[in-house]
């Protein structure tokens, strides 16, 4: 006799067993069908599936499955990600919740890590549940994380062979410094806001022409050890008849020229720009 209410707890988990055990999602490589792969755009391990995944995994899923009712050779490959800087984020925020005070400076660069790897199980783990649940025909024998260690050694050789060919390199640059983490962090990390600040205005004297000055506009007043030049516009009547000539840091006492460049904005502050490389 059938049920009133259709229990899906009850029938679905035990349908998609019955799937999975069937080899019903398996690829074979040995197969003479044509192949069709879908990566899945791995979840990352900070937390559980939202809308937005459900949408995304249900069109590849669609996919996925009307090719292999083509005959093709179809692999939809689950896996996860690790995620970087966002999980040991996560990860930190509930050993502040947990109490005891405890912080991975405290506990320790194992101990920490041995607990980011918990928390990976624990949320993948809840990943995996979740695309059974929806009922996801991925091939699980071939789950992948983002860090093991084939995909690893896989990304090393690459950036290995990509240096070689001087397609990547090693150089200086500013990085974004998280005072928190004590890291440098990517420039996806940073989320910018807008703050009221102040124009500094700084009168450099004129070499050789005693009481004349020229009036630089800067952010930065900090910085002015290290200008090499002051940039005003070829156009500006202020500054035009400087060009060519020297001004003296303030301070230093050091001649530095000054230039006419187009990138001075004659409305902006002074219309005098100086120029510092080294900060």
């Amino acid at each position: 006799m059938l049920d009133k209410t259709y229990s899906p707890s009850e029938i679905e988990p035990r349908l998609y067993q019955g799937w999975e055990a069937s080899g019903a999602f398996a690829c074979d490589p040995s197969s003479p069908a044509e192949p069709f792969t879908i990566m899945i755009p791995p979840p990352n391990v900070t937390g559980s599936l939202h809308m937005g995944h459900a949408l995304t995994f249900t069109v590849q899923d669609v996919l996925i499955r009307w090719r292999r009712m083509q005959g093709r050779d179809a692999l939809w490959q689950p896996g996860t990600d690790h995620a970087g800087i966002a999980t040991q984020m996560v990860v930190e925020r509930l050993l502040a919740e947990g109490g005891g005070n405890q912080d991975r400076r405290g506990m320790g660069r194992e101990a920490f890590v041995d607990r980011v790897w918990q928390w990976k199980a624990e949320s993948g783990g809840t990943i995996t549940r979740q695309l059974r649940r929806l009922g996801a025909s991925l091939d699980w024998r071939r789950e992948r994380f983002t860090m093991d260690e084939g995909l690893s050694r896989a990304v090393r050789e690459e950036f290995v062979a990509l240096y070689r060919q001087g397609l990547i390199y090693r150089d200086r640059r500013l990085v974004n410094w998280d005072p928190k983490l004590l890291t440098a962090i990517s420039d996806l990390e940073v989320e910018n806001r807008e703050v009221r600040g102040s124009l500094w205005h700084v009168r450099y004297p004129i070499d050789e022409a005693p009481g004349r000055f020229i009036t630089v506009a800067t952010t930065r007043p900090e910085t002015m050890l290290g200008d090499t030049a002051v940039a005003v516009h070829p156009d500006d009547p202020r500054w035009r008849d400087l060009v060519g000539r020297h001004a003296v840091l303030p301070l230093v006492g050091r001649r530095i020229p000054i230039v006419a460049d187009t990138y001075s904005d004659p409305e902006k502050g002074s219309g005098a720009v100086k120029i510092t490389p080294a900060h």
